[in-house]
């Protein structure tokens, strides 16, 4: 039976750690870390991501705001807001949660909001300096899935790796952390990467799967990955997030995208949903808080 990655767990080391560097930094003179988070319109789920980041905020240490807006919310209106936030300097970090209404496009949004205030890592140029392996904010998470690999000593440098998915906020950036050479700033996997996607035909899907050390697989999809497609002692990151009701209780559950009683059977390690992924990228959006945080005081020194 492979060994669970408890994220839940995981996650509250790193918070504990986090905690200590916000106080020591607080110690040193500088403001308290400020993240300020902004929700277009009433969706539960959007609400309840932010509520959960909030109390993350509030666990280590970190000051923080959520302006709700209504989902009649112009695009320029929206943009008139992040430019004010992206000025004050009492703001330490900025995220608008996704997805935004209609309306408003997701990609002017998200470039919209200043590179050093970029906790989420969403912006283009945030996104342009983690292809060059360069310093910058890296996607919670991706940097999420990273702390749980190394925490759990999965050895990445050379093995092979197949990603599920292609979204440009988790599994495109997840791919190019996993594959650079871990020599500069991003200190990524170094490992031999394959992409593929709800779309790609089953029997290549397995094939690649098949031949995987590590599988993450982020495409919303139940089920998707099985038992059979598992080589015996990989690890297998679920990042998938479903709600389908439950057969034998009538209730509604969450479940990932991987089938994980069966495969539990034959990897090696495998994160739960919920409990792996997920409280994972809430405590690495605190991480690019506090590190927005001390760039930004370091300059001010400059």
């Amino acid at each position: 039976m492979a060994q669970i990655i408890d994220g839940k767990g995981i996650s509250a080391e790193i918070r504990l750690k986090l905690h200590q560097e916000v106080i020591d930094f607080v110690s040193s003179g500088n403001p308290v870390p400020h993240l300020t988070a902004v929700i277009v319109g009433e969706d539960p789920a959007s609400q309840t991501y932010v509520k959960n980041k909030i109390l993350a905020c509030k666990e280590v240490g970190i000051s923080s705001e959520t302006k709700l807006l209504p989902a009649s919310t112009t695009q320029e209106e929206l943009l008139q807001l992040i430019g004010q936030l992206n000025r004050d300097d009492c703001v330490s970090g900025v995220l608008v949660q996704l997805p935004v209404p209609d309306h408003i496009n997701e990609r002017t949004i998200c470039n919209a909001v200043a590179p050093e205030k970029d906790v989420d890592g969403f912006n283009e140029i945030n996104m342009g300096r983690l292809a060059l392996d360069m310093d910058g904010f890296v996607p919670a998470t991706p940097l999420g899935i990273k702390a749980l690999l190394e925490h759990c000593n999965i050895a990445t440098h050379g093995r092979n790796a197949v990603v599920v998915g292609r979204s440009k906020n988790v599994s495109l950036p997840l791919a190019i952390l996993m594959h650079s050479d871990g020599k500069n700033a991003t200190k990524a996997l170094d490992a031999t990467v394959t992409i593929c996607h709800r779309y790609t035909p089953p029997k290549e899907l397995a094939k690649h799967c098949r031949q995987a050390d590590i599988i993450v697989v982020a495409v919303g999809k139940p089920g998707l990955i099985t038992k059979d497609m598992i080589k015996p002692g990989a690890c297998v990151i679920d990042v998938g997030i479903n709600r389908i009701k439950d057969e034998k209780t009538g209730k509604h559950k969450l479940v990932g995208d991987v089938d994980f009683e069966e495969v539990r059977q034959v990897a090696g390690h495998i994160s739960p949903v919920p409990g792996g992924v997920g409280p994972m990228t809430v405590t690495m959006l605190m991480h690019n808080t506090l590190q927005a945080a001390k760039k930004q005081a370091a300059s001010r020194r400059v």
